[in-house]
């Protein structure tokens, strides 16, 4: 029998996925699950792109450009600038297939085989997906959740650095902490990759949701850094758009966009329907956000502080993004997940959530965690948390 890669063999499964045949056999069964494990929001997409898209009278499906159509990256560039992000050309962005395509372009820009990117974990799980494809070993610096996730001590990463890394990474807000890291944090950074010639990546796809009067700082404001960020970013989440699969890169590094341009030549172009509407959403107006962030924060305080009420659990409040991490009395999250699809159920009714192991790098972190997604509405959240708060009162394996 032919032999599969050791890229293929060693490519983690997706905790956000990984238990979907439990989800399946628990609804084969009747059940009725509520989707905590997975950051897709029910928050209607802005009309204006869909109607972009019902009303474009395209006769040929042709390719664009491959750095996007040049309409939408000059919108783009104007939508940055509408939030401080000034002195970005269109030739500094590169529109791609989802956010994850503009973090496949950067390391394969930046990184050779076994060089090293430093990321704070736990992480978005698909980052070490990323790291593998590329070849790029992923090494972490623990944040912890009695910290509430804080930027780690910046000496913590210097420890880490050696003649192969290149990057440090970071997501803000986070993805699955949900900590918007604050202005001192990120100069810290920025003082750390001048002082050892390195990039500073941050994927800030979730820029628009900032809680409880903070503010989102971008990388691409730090003075003295325009030749070393690099930011990754998608309308997935800011325009409830995750299936149009269009994102960006984008850095003042000229260098590193005639790069990253020879990856997008290679890939041909980003979908051109996908495009439309992306473009056309650029003109959703302040509202949208004003009403979505006000909805996600009732959302928030419903889900933590449903399970801080619950013995044994302890949950973080997040000030961004729309994740929360709880550390859970139990033998092991997974386990305890997988009980909850495969065996509990309350009045016909379950909920699915993502173990935290998997969003971490060092082995045996994150075991009693897990990440939930506050993307129902407030009713299914308030009804979840019951759930969990009855499960945890059965489940076999709880430490309480």
């Amino acid at each position: 029998m032919p032999a599969i890669s050791i890229k293929g063999l060693t490519m983690p499964e997706s905790p956000i996925r990984k238990l979907v045949p439990f989800a399946e056999k628990a609804k084969s069964k009747g059940r009725h699950v509520f989707h905590l494990n997975i950051g897709q929001p029910d928050i209607k997409t802005p009309e204006v792109a869909l109607k972009a898209i019902k009303e474009t009278n395209i006769s040929v499906l042709e390719y664009s450009h491959s750095a996007g159509f040049q309409s939408y990256r000059d919108g783009l560039v104007a939508y940055y600038k509408k939030m401080g992000i000034s002195n970005l050309t269109s030739d500094d962005l590169i529109v791609t297939t989802g956010g994850s395509e503009a973090i496949l372009f950067t390391l394969n820009s930046i990184a050779d085989p076994d060089d090293e990117i430093i990321i704070p974990e736990p992480f978005y799980a698909n980052y070490n997906g990323f790291g593998i494809s590329c070849g790029v070993n992923v090494v972490p610096v623990t944040s912890r959740i009695v910290d509430e996730f804080a930027l780690p001590a910046i000496e913590e990463f210097e420890k880490l650095i050696t003649p192969k890394t290149k990057a440090i990474m970071i997501c803000n807000p986070g993805n699955p902490t949900g900590y918007l890291y604050t202005k001192e944090e990120l100069g810290k950074l920025r003082d750390l990759v001048l002082k050892h010639d390195l990039y500073l990546i941050a994927d800030e796809v979730y820029r628009e949701f900032a809680y409880d009067n903070k503010v989102h700082h971008s990388i691409l404001n730090l003075d003295g850094l325009e030749e070393n960020a690099i930011v990754i970013d998608s309308v997935s989440k800011r325009y409830s758009m995750c299936g149009a699969r269009i994102g960006c890169v984008i850095s003042r590094n000229k260098a590193v966009m005639a790069t990253s341009m020879k990856f997008a030549q290679a890939r041909l172009s980003p979908p051109t329907f996908a495009q439309i509407a992306a473009e056309a959403a650029l003109s959703t107006g302040p509202e949208y956000f004003t009403e979505v962030k006000e909805e996600y924060v009732k959302r928030r305080d419903i889900l933590v502080d449903g399970l801080n009420s619950i013995e044994g659990v302890f949950c973080p409040k997040p000030t961004g993004a729309f994740y929360a991490m709880a550390q859970l009395p139990v033998d092991n999250a997974e386990r305890f997940a997988q009980w909850l699809l495969s065996t509990f159920e309350k009045d016909g009714k379950t909920v699915m959530l993502a173990p935290a192991e998997g969003f971490y790098a060092t082995p045996g972190m994150g075991l009693n965690q897990v990440r939930l997604a506050y993307v129902l509405n407030q009713e299914d959240l308030i009804e979840s948390v019951e759930i969990i708060k009855e499960a945890l009162r059965q489940y076999p394996g709880t430490l309480l």
